[in-house]
């Protein structure tokens, strides 16, 4: 192409876009317009004519001037753009779009002519923060409740209990009852799932809606009852929620659990432990590190949501577009993790409605990491190269065998935790600091018989710079 002067000129756009319009001399839209057809000729065969001999009026005649200056358009909007970017020191996160679209500019476009156009991409937004000192934070602090040890038992006990048949008397909590039900709403039409031959259904609060396991408790067995239900305003199926619902129902069948002793043939049972004394003493050591963990976690997003609020940024969509794809792989790979199909679980529908669901969550998630971004600009909080050396060295003896690590991504999911790391002392170091105590239930689906296979928290750290160093990709 012509080497005739390109110019350019830059307008900043609202959603951290900027829109770039190009003048292109004619000579380069008449350069670009030969390079165009000479190229199109080597690729025409003619009777008569040598293979990139056929002469320029003949191919015009086969190909027609409007593929010709299609071709050369592209071509020229194409080397503009790179040319423009690298002049302006332009980094676009995503494709640039042509204003007016292609058509309008190809019914436009003159080689003899000069063109002017406009593009426009987005670009990496510069976040700003409107205070980093003083921030007023308010962190949760999680208790240790030695009632957990018991609960963690007893939650042991009840998967190795054995099911035992009643027969001589009635339904009551704590039961398993095995029923047959169909349920419809108010109107008479059917629920959706709300139907079953024969479902194991344990009778304990919250276990199905309001109303159904109190109305099979004081049920004999083949008894046939119907009970008058409303599902919650907030059911998880919309098209449910506070709807009243009528299941005619038949207890088909009733057990109850015959808890082991706690004894030392229990711990042995359910944990790699010795004994009673040995299994409570490694569930009050694991569940005190987890309040540790929580109690770390609640102040370190406390920090970042305090950070936040002084946060003042424009996101652009393809940014979010990216989150957004990132936390849908990220769902399909636990599915995968679990054994589940992936490849038919993930239809074309699903994913929409994911992407579609996690726009907030991708935007929260982007404020996060943009304020943190800006505290380090700000502050000049950097992270030496010789501590990334040792934690590499520690990272990989953790990650000893692992497959698929990609040294360059490891390096850099390293890089990041240090630095958040000295931000989030950086964030505590400067703000005001409320600790509020709770009782509020330490949530943990944990059982005594995980203590066989639990991981220590360091090995779960090596797992997740394990996921971010891997160079394989989840499907989805």
């Amino acid at each position: 192409m012509s080497a005739a002067a390109l110019k350019v000129k830059t307008n900043a756009l609202p959603g951290s876009r900027i829109a770039v319009e190009l003048e292109v001399p004619a000579e380069r839209c008449q350069s670009s317009y030969e390079e165009a057809l000479t190229r199109l000729s080597r690729s025409i065969k003619l009777p008569g004519f040598r293979k990139g001999k056929v002469p320029k009026a003949v191919i015009l005649q086969q190909i027609g001037v409007a593929r010709v200056k299609a071709t050369a358009l592209e071509g020229l909007l194409e080397t503009a753009w790179r040319e423009a970017i690298t002049q302006e020191s332009i980094e676009p996160l995503c494709e640039p779009e042509l204003n007016g679209g292609f058509e309008t500019v190809f019914n436009s476009f003159n080689p003899a002519e000069k063109l002017t156009v406009t593009l426009e991409t987005d670009i990496a937004p510069t976040p700003k923060l409107k205070s980093t000192k003083g921030l007023e934070v308010e962190t949760q602090i999680v208790t240790y409740d030695p009632k957990k040890v018991d609960e963690l038992i007893e939650e042991s006990r009840k998967q190795l209990a054995t099911l035992v048949p009643i027969e001589d008397r009635a339904a009551a909590k704590g039961d398993i009852a095995v029923v047959s039900f169909k349920g419809t709403y108010e109107d008479g039409s059917e629920i959706d799932g709300g139907s079953a031959d024969s479902m194991d259904i344990e009778l304990e609060e919250g276990q199905m809606i309001p109303g159904f396991i109190e109305g099979i408790v004081g049920m004999n067995i083949n008894d046939e009852k119907t009970l008058n239900c409303q599902f919650p305003k907030d059911y998880q199926h919309e098209e449910a929620r506070g709807k009243k619902a009528c299941f005619e129902l038949q207890l088909k069948d009733l057990k109850t659990r015959e808890l082991p002793d706690l004894n030392d043939s229990f711990a042995k049972q359910a944990s790699d432990k010795a004994n009673m004394a040995e299994l409570r003493k490694e569930l009050e050591d694991r569940l005190k590190e987890d309040v540790e963990r929580r109690i770390k976690k609640n102040k370190k997003q406390a920090l970042i949501n305090a950070l936040v609020t002084q946060l003042e940024v424009e996101l652009p969509k393809s940014l979010i577009d990216q989150e957004v794809r990132s936390l849908v792989e990220q769902t399909a790979q636990k599915f995968a993790q679990q054994g589940m199909d992936v490849k038919s679980m993930f239809t074309p529908e699903l994913v929409k409605s994911l992407m579609n669901s996690s726009q907030e969550e991708a935007k929260d998630n982007l404020k996060r990491k943009l304020a943190l971004q800006a505290l380090a600009t700000m502050e000049k909080i950097e992270v030496d190269q010789k501590e990334i050396e040792t934690k590499l060295e520690e990272v990989n003896l953790e990650l000893a065998g692992e497959k698929n690590i990609d040294p360059k991504r490891l390096r850099t999911a390293v890089s990041e935790d240090l630095l958040e790391e000295k931000l989030i002392h950086w964030l505590e170091a400067n703000s005001n600091v409320k600790e509020v105590t709770s009782v509020k239930d330490l949530k943990t689906s944990k059982s005594a018989t995980q203590t066989k296979t639990e991981s220590s928290e360091k090995v779960r750290q090596s797992k997740t710079k394990a996921d971010k160093a891997s160079t394989k990709k989840p499907k989805t």
